[in-house]
């Protein structure tokens, strides 16, 4: 721990390295809000701080920036909730009260709106089909030869699948397989689809057998998908392009980005910095991670990924507000 002076030195330092992007002197912090002692003693803090490691002076003479461990101090000690803006509360609200659609799009959308509000590179993880219940089951004709099966899940994906279909399968027996399959599956586990019995119509049956085939999981449709909004901040975020490059083959990896935010909830961190994240490309990175949720069981991820100087407040409220607002979406359906 650190004592309430230095503290408020630190703060001051990471809240105007966020902002400029430079290192920071002792005549500025001794300036800022809560910090009421003189440059001299300000200097003796900032030596103190970067002997323990929380800052660090990139070349003789210049200011001190924060190291990792100074960023998770700050963070650490942030007030807690975080509030968003008006304007950015109102840009929430707005959202959500015109999102409908297929969860995809929605997820999509979500993700170009975490990106605008922070000016960061956006994460979401869809939910896993395979662990969602069933909620209901329809058969369409499209035409002599081809169905439709729409299924709605209760984490609000809709599936389509086309069937083919012979001349004899009218739409009285699709409307037929239609209730029998609702019947059977309505809250049932996508992953764990039962045997379904049979209705005494071969034509009908067969039609069933079709459903459940193209319903039962293969190894594929368990991974989540992932929608990445506002890779352009990569570029804008690192200097050099090496970094940039990383970062980005990283992102374009769905099984890496799904296990890199399930990873970080599951130690228990909102907030994964630098070496945190576990990954030697994102160390010069951080994550703001949050799950969204439909009556306290985790759908899926939200995040943002920026530099480890990033406005932390402004990322925590946004992914918070956001995270919240896409779960009451989610299950009012």
């Amino acid at each position: 721990m650190l004592d309430e002076r230095k503290a408020a030195i630190l703060r001051a330092v990471v809240e105007e390295y966020i902002e400029t992007a430079q290192p920071v002197g002792s005549a500025h912090v001794a300036s800022a809000r809560g910090v009421d002692v003189s440059s001299a003693t300000v200097r003796n803090e900032m030596a103190q701080l970067e002997a323990d490691g929380y800052l660090v002076q990139p070349h003789t003479s210049a200011g001190r920036i924060p190291t990792e461990k100074g960023y998770r101090f700050f963070v650490d000690h942030l007030r807690r909730p975080m509030v968003l803006p008006g304007r950015s509360a109102e840009q929430v609200r707005a959202f959500f009260e015109r999102a409908h659609g297929e969860v995809e799009e929605m997820l999509s959308e979500t993700g170009r709106l975490l990106s605008n509000l922070t000016d960061l590179t956006s994460v979401v993880v869809s939910p896993s089909s395979a662990e969602a219940n069933v909620r209901a089951v329809h058969l369409v004709g499209l035409s002599p030869t081809a169905a439709l099966v729409v299924v709605v899940l209760s984490d609000g994906t809709v599936e389509k699948h086309a069937l083919e279909r012979s001349d004899e399968v009218g739409d009285e027996r699709l409307a037929a397989a239609t209730a029998h399959l609702t019947a059977h599956l309505t809250a049932v586990p996508r992953s764990r689809l039962p045997r379904v019995p049979a209705t005494g119509d071969a034509l009908t049956d067969g039609v069933v057998d079709k459903v459940l085939t193209a319903l039962r999981p293969r190894p594929v449709a368990d991974i989540e998908q992932v929608f990445v909004g506002g890779t352009a901040q990569v570029a804008k975020a690192f200097d050099a392009i090496e970094t940039v490059r990383a970062v980005l083959s990283i992102l374009e990896q769905q099984y890496v980005v799904v296990t890199l935010l399930r990873d970080v909830l599951d130690r228990g961190l909102h907030v994964a910095i630098g070496s945190e994240t576990g990954m030697e490309p994102l160390a010069q990175c951080a994550l703001v991670v949050a799950p969204y949720e439909i009556e306290g069981e985790r759908l899926g991820t939200i995040g943002v990924l920026g530099p480890t100087r990033m406005n932390y407040p402004q990322a925590l409220a946004a992914v918070a507000v956001v995270s919240d607002r896409l779960s009451d979406t989610l299950a009012d359906g």
